[in-house]
């Protein structure tokens, strides 16, 4: 496939889950099956499109190979532009797979489990948006329209959880989610915009030359990269954000499989993954530590949990917190490759978890028991999954994520930051205990509620299907051979960046050259290209000002010892990974192998009872059950706070701003009042008072002038007479 092939197949891709919701959306109600084959047909078509740019990349096989194209969007001037953009690489290939994949197995599925809801149609539509938006964060080449696309992600999962939204419990869980995913998108987009002002680009690549050239470093690098990790500390549901997630298993159970999977909890680690260059010493300090507090903590929650939906919830937040724990111990090929096997055997589990709320009509794990046989498919592949997310080896859950414990162990032995391991060790352990107590519980013994147990019965095709072929996903995905024999698949499509090459390119296009590829032999290219004007350069000093005698030699033999000291730390560093990946893997062996041992103990052989546990550790149960009280921690702090804030915003509102506007009122009426008076008494009584003499002496004047020649001559004596009076007085 021609990269321009690449391209448009991957315009494809995003655009058919659109059309899917378009058409479903607007349209469902009139079309035969209300629209559910349209769905499932465009994701069909747009999973083939992954599938042929998954083996193109396959036969590249370098990882640093990329096809990106830009579109002009938007040009305010004075250098301020945005491009719509595409980015496919082999990290971008395997996600769409992996979303592509999952979601038309949701789709096929929920024809059989959402079979016969009133609002059937706007089901699919949602899917589509929601596959839609996920695929864009994916495909996006700028921080820009990766943070659109975030948002819509942010949006689809309000109507997707929500969905059951005459229950209150599941309007309450959309708000929730979506309420504290914006707390962590605050902190992302002041990290875009930190990164903006600092380097003036959003493209990623461009973005990695800058930070690398050191357009933005030190205390502000540090706080940039924080606040870009906020949003995965809200998307992917890290502690302390993660609160929302387990309220999220009220949407169907086919939402909840698309969000644990491959849809939005993926998006936070595929983003700081993406965005790894950026990310400091600092920062990916904090990462680590917040994704081991979060494995640790989310599975000690999930030992207590009944209702099957919500332990494969917590073990999800605790396999996020793998993935984030290999961010943050620099090794972000291990924390996606996590991320594409945990997406096969989630996706599984809670189809799985599904299939078996459809047959019992019930969540609770208490009322289930003994379904192992009435489900055989739905047992062998719940298994099948149970046992990839418990690290056993041979199944993909195994290799990921001994390779993300044998990164953090690393960074224990170099930097003495030991707590990490220690803390993912653990829930290591946890994983296959809580794992093998839902099979236990679910499918072996005597069924508990004999009513629940005579009605359950094998779910159909439609949805058996795709738990069959995500069980061979499952089985498979760790398996494929790479290129070279001790490196397994994905790293042909996913290697650490080289930012010294990103920068030569960058710097190459940017002096007028243009450099289409990342190939190694046109960066190889580049770099010759900017080497030349350099030595040139360095001719000329050496022309105009020679060193001191020796002073070559004396460089030379500087240069030779640091190349031989950079060696040899190089080769100790590799040293301690080969040590610490290999102790990391008998460990995780071993503490799996006690966890399913103590788990069949105690759920199969029943030689302990969990319920004298309890009672003997109060405190701690009622604290596990209770989620650690983080819903109640924040709304005795938060939220009361936010209601007491916005009691005196209200009455802020109506005692000042209100008084303000209401005394302005009163004032206006008043000197309008008074106004009116004087222009009623004074003003009018001045104009009508001169009308009325006026008038007064007209009617006089009037009375006088008769018409009559006798009068005017009487008028004229006497005025003559009364002249003459005066003259003579005077």
């Amino acid at each position: 496939m021609s990269d321009q092939g690449i391209i448009t197949a991957a315009i494809s891709i995003l655009l058919l889950p659109l059309l899917s919701y378009t058409l479903t959306f607007f349209f469902g109600k009139k079309l035969p099956r209300k629209g559910d084959f349209i769905g499932v047909t465009l994701m069909g078509i747009a999973l083939i499109q992954a599938l042929r740019i998954f083996i193109t990349f396959w036969q590249i096989g370098n990882p640093a190979h990329r096809v990106e194209q830009a579109y002009h969007w938007l040009d305010l001037g004075g250098g301020f532009r945005l491009d719509a953009g595409i980015l496919v690489d082999g990290m971008t290939s395997v996600m769409l797979m992996v979303v592509c994949l999952v979601s038309f197995l949701v789709h096929l599925y929920s024809t059989g489990y959402m079979h016969g809801d009133r609002r059937y149609e706007r089901f699919f539509a949602f899917l589509g948006f929601f596959t839609f938006s996920m695929l864009g964060i994916v495909l996006s080449n700028n921080l820009f329209f990766l943070y659109v696309f975030w948002e819509l992600v942010g949006l689809s999962s309000y109507l997707l959880i929500g969905f059951f939204f005459h229950k209150a419990t599941a309007a309450a869980a959309n708000k929730k989610a979506f309420l504290t995913n914006r707390v962590g998108d605050w902190g992302f987009w002041l990290g875009i915009l930190t990164f903006f002002t600092a380097c003036g680009t959003l493209n990623y690549f461009d973005l990695f030359a800058q930070v690398h050239a050191g357009a933005i470093k030190g205390p502000l690098l540090a706080w940039a990269g924080v606040g870009l990790f906020m949003g995965c500390v809200g998307k992917s549901a890290q502690m302390p954000l993660h609160i929302w997630l387990p309220d999220a298993m009220e949407g169907p159970t086919p939402v909840s499989a698309l969000i644990h999977a491959a849809t939005m909890v993926a998006a936070g680690v595929y983003m700081v993954a993406r965005l790894a260059p950026l990310f400091g010493p600092e920062a990916l300090m904090v990462v680590l530590y917040v994704g081991a507090i979060t494995a640790f903590v989310t599975a000690t929650i999930a030992l207590v949990k009944t209702d099957i939906k919500r332990v494969l919830a917590f073990s999800t937040l605790s396999q996020l917190g793998y993935m984030v724990m290999g961010l943050g111990a620099g090794d972000p090929v291990n924390a996606m490759y996590h991320l594409t096997t945990h997406a096969m055997f989630k996706a599984l589990l809670f189809l799985g978890a599904g299939s078996v709320i459809h047959a019992v009509h019930s969540q609770e794990m208490p009322e289930m028991g003994g379904l192992r046989k009435k489900m055989p498919i739905t047992f062998w592949t719940f298994l099948i999954a149970t046992l990839a997310i418990s690290g056993v080896p041979g199944l993909s859950g195994f290799y990921s994520k001994d390779g993300i414990l044998g990164s953090v162990l690393a960074v224990g032995m170099m930097k003495g930051h030991y707590l990490p391991f220690i803390l993912g060790i653990t829930a290591a352990a946890l994983t296959p205990f809580y794992m093998f107590r839902v099979v236990f519980l679910t499918f072996f013994g005597k069924p508990r509620d004999q009513h629940k147990f005579d009605h359950a019965h094998e779910s159909g095709w439609s949805m058996a299907i795709p738990l069959m072929v995500l069980a061979f996903m499952t089985l498979i995905s760790a398996g494929i051979p790479g290129k070279t024999a001790d490196k397994g698949w994905f790293s042909r499509f996913a290697a650490p960046y080289d930012v010294a090459a990103i920068s030569a390119q960058y710097e190459a296009k940017h002096g007028g050259l243009v450099v289409a590829s990342a190939e190694p032999a046109a960066i190889a290219e580049a770099g010759a290209a900017l080497a030349e004007p350099a030595a040139a350069h360095g001719e000329n000093l050496h022309a105009e000002a020679a060193p001191a005698e020796g002073g070559h030699e004396a460089a030379a033999a500087h240069g030779e010892a640091a190349a031989a000291h950079g060696a040899a730390a190089g080769g100790h560093n590799s040293h301690v990974r080969h040590t610490a990946h290999v102790r990391a893997m008998i460990m995780s062996i071993l503490v799996a192998t006690l966890g399913i041992g103590a788990s069949w103990w105690t759920y199969h052989k029943l030689r302990v009872n969990p319920a004298a546990i309890q009672a003997r550790l109060p405190f701690a149960h009622k604290v596990l059950q209770g989620q650690y009280f983080f819903d109640e921690l924040y709304a005795a702090t938060i939220y009361r706070f936010t209601l007491w804030w916005s009691v005196v915003c209200a009455a802020f509102d109506r005692v000042v701003v209100d008084g303000i506007v209401n005394g302005a009122g009163y004032l206006t009426r008043l000197v309008s009042w008074v106004s009116g008076l004087c222009d009623r008494y004074i003003v009018d009584g001045a104009v009508n008072g001169v009308a009325t003499v006026l008038q007064g002496a007209g009617e006089g004047i009037r009375r006088v002038q008769t018409g009559r020649i006798q009068t005017y001559l009487v008028y004229v004596s006497a005025s003559v007479l009364v002249l003459i009076v005066i003259y003579r007085v005077l």
